[in-house]
């Protein structure tokens, strides 16, 4: 039996180091909801493309402003109009 108590002190070390390891730079460590994506990129991908489909009507560099004040953490959709509104306009330049 002192084994097992032995294996789970060991057990308890171990996954205490690991994440003590991977939490070390960051005192705050998140969550990629995305799988490896970078929010940001993508955020700013999506501007490009609502610009090269909607032209002149489309805001590009407010919707690139607000991914960055906002971390990419609202993305626009280009098919969603909910998520562009804010960044079309009615004038032509």
């Amino acid at each position: 039996m002192p084994s097992m108590k032995i294996m789970l002190l060991l057990s308890a070390i171990v996954l205490t180091l690991y994440f003590i390891e991977n939490t070390a730079g960051n005192p705050y460590p998140s969550i990629d909801l995305f799988g490896g994506y970078d929010i940001l990129g993508v955020c700013l991908r999506n501007c490009a493309q609502c610009k090269k489909m909607f032209g002149s009507f489309f805001e590009g560099q407010l919707c690139a402003d607000s991914c960055v004040k906002f971390k990419g953490k609202v993305i626009p959709d280009c098919e969603d109009l909910a998520s562009i509104a804010p960044f079309l306009s009615t004038k032509t330049e």
